[in-house]
């Protein structure tokens, strides 16, 4: 089940594809958009994010560009005001929220027809939007999501090495059918399907449901990239990783209607098999070590694998305690990232079990 989660559910997509193919109708088009900056005390990266955002190859008069400000507390509201004069528009959320009650608040007086979702972190090409945006010239396109790139080659941890897997099997999900999540850093989607947004799920999930409940799809485009920085932090990147899978669960179980194949057709196998299938690995895992503990004695096959799996444990210990330097070999690398995913999953599912429903967000320090 494991080998299935990460390697056995993108190659039935692989077979899928040879018979059923996705070709979505892409051309330039230009209809007014409102690009959506979500800010919580962001002053060292928002002013060069507002720069970057001013040099996208968009028609001015068509961008409508808004930085809504989750409650910050430092100089991230005068900064942006003073780009008032440019156009950027303030919406400071006085209350704080969190990011979807944030980004909520920001359609409420969006004039697009097209929102398009980013954060301070996130660096765009200029015609990063432009491309986006052309997705939605097919009516069966309720919402897309840029492909992220890492600034940094080798990134600690192994998680350069994740992220380009994940792009590689959204690319697999768009040939056939939908991607299953967004990138919560760059997406769009059509503002008809940017409703219903709560602080306690993630906004770039609800908005794929929202798409498919509509009778649309989301796919991911690779010519709309998303840059962003290593983790310079890697404990609050932990628990950022259990919060994100606490807001996962808590959308997934409040959407269970998306298990109904009769319903839904492949869409249903992609959501049991991208999101729970995925969640239920550190479970997987622990069933296979005691079983195989208990089983090693008499077999000497199973011996073998029990020692293979402490190899592993043993190799993502060694870059767990030995910090950025053991974590740039490859064979230290995989091994401590992938422990260190499934055992973040692992405190969310206890987390939610006990009833955590998480609303607050802090960005990741990059």
């Amino acid at each position: 089940m494991v080998f299935f989660a990460y390697f056995g559910y993108p190659l039935t997509l692989i077979a899928v594809s040879a018979f059923v193919k996705y070709n979505p109708r892409r051309s330039p088009i230009f209809p007014e958009i409102t690009f959506i900056i979500t800010a919580y005390n962001e002053e060292k990266l928002i002013r060069q994010k507002l720069e970057n955002t001013l040099q996208l190859d968009y028609p001015k008069d068509k961008l409508q560009i808004i930085v809504a400000s989750d409650g910050s507390t430092d100089t991230t509201n005068e900064i942006v005001r003073d780009y008032s004069s440019k156009g950027i528009e303030l919406l400071d959320v006085k209350d704080r929220k969190g990011k979807e009650n944030a980004q909520n608040e920001a359609i409420k007086i969006a004039r697009g027809e097209i929102i398009v979702f980013s954060d301070a972190a996130t660096v765009l090409d200029a015609t990063g939007v432009r491309e986006i945006v052309a997705n939605f010239a097919d009516p069966s396109i309720g919402c897309v999501s840029s492909e992220d790139r890492m600034l940094e080659q080798g990134a600690q941890g192994g998680e350069g090495l994740y992220v380009k897997y994940e792009m590689w099997l959204r690319s697999l999900e768009s040939k056939i059918n939908s991607v299953v999540g967004l990138s919560g850093s760059f997406f769009a989607a059509r503002k008809e399907v940017c409703r219903d947004f709560s602080p306690r799920m993630q906004s770039d999930f609800r908005t794929l449901l929202n798409s498919m409940r509509m009778g649309m799809r989301g796919i991911s485009d690779t010519r709309a990239v998303g840059y962003y920085h290593d983790i310079k932090d890697t404990s609050r990147e932990f628990n950022r990783k259990v919060r994100t899978v606490i807001r996962g669960l808590t959308v997934f179980f409040n959407n269970l209607e998306f298990t109904n194949v009769f319903e839904f057709g492949i869409f249903s196998y992609q959501y049991l098999c991208h999101k729970l299938l995925r969640w239920l690995v550190p479970f997987f895992l622990s069933i296979a070590l005691i079983s195989n503990g208990i089983l090693a004695v008499r077999n000497t096959v199973l011996l073998y694998c029990l020692i293979i799996q402490l190899l592993f444990y043993a190799a993502a210990l060694v870059g767990i305690l030995g910090g950025k330097k053991a974590s740039t070999t490859i064979v230290v690398k995989i091994p401590h990232f992938f422990v260190v995913v499934n055992a973040s999953i692992l405190v969310a599912w206890i987390k939610y079990a006990r009833g955590d429903r998480l609303t607050m967000w802090a960005p990741s320090v990059r």
